[in-house]
């Protein structure tokens, strides 16, 4: 069967689309912002501000709790292989974001933490985010931002 259709408009604006195209966009805000911060280690804000730091590192920041995990885990919670996880941990570590340590529970395993750098990293981060929610708000009305908000919860809690 082939598939006609005289509208293929909706390609171009189905929600799956809208909601990509909105994660990049805020994406791509926290991490200009972040290139201006003052709370961003020096060396990290240069590289973002040259667009060195993708916002595929954002996965890293946004996923990786205080008290670190294992790489399968953070692999699990971004929703990227442990392959692709590693190699952005490894630009981390190279950056001095985090660091590998031994894991207390099994000594063959590592844990993922952040480094005092990754810290000050993920509080320029959090101010970043906070700014950039505060714009969406400004952009779209107060009203709208908590419906998108909660529309989004709800739909990514699942039935």
């Amino acid at each position: 069967m082939i598939f006609e259709a005289a509208d293929d408009r909706w390609r171009q604006t189905h929600l799956g689309r809208l909601l990509g195209h909105a994660m990049r966009r805020f994406d791509e805000r926290v991490l200009t912002l972040m290139a201006a911060s003052e709370r961003a280690p020096l060396a990290l804000s240069n590289l973002a501000a040259r667009d060195k730091v993708g916002a595929a590192i954002v996965h890293v920041t946004r996923h990786l709790p205080l008290g670190g995990a294992r790489l399968t885990e953070l692999a699990l919670w971004a929703g990227m292989s442990k392959q692709s996880m590693g190699d952005l941990v490894d630009q981390c570590e190279a950056w001095g974001l985090v660091t590998r340590e031994r894991d207390a529970h099994d000594a063959r395993a590592r844990r993922i933490a952040f480094t005092t750098a990754g810290l000050d990293w993920l509080a320029a981060f959090q101010a970043a985010v906070t700014q950039a929610e505060a714009e969406f708000r400004a952009a779209v009305g107060a009203e709208v931002a908590t419906v998108v908000a909660l529309g989004l919860d709800a739909y990514a809690s699942g039935p």
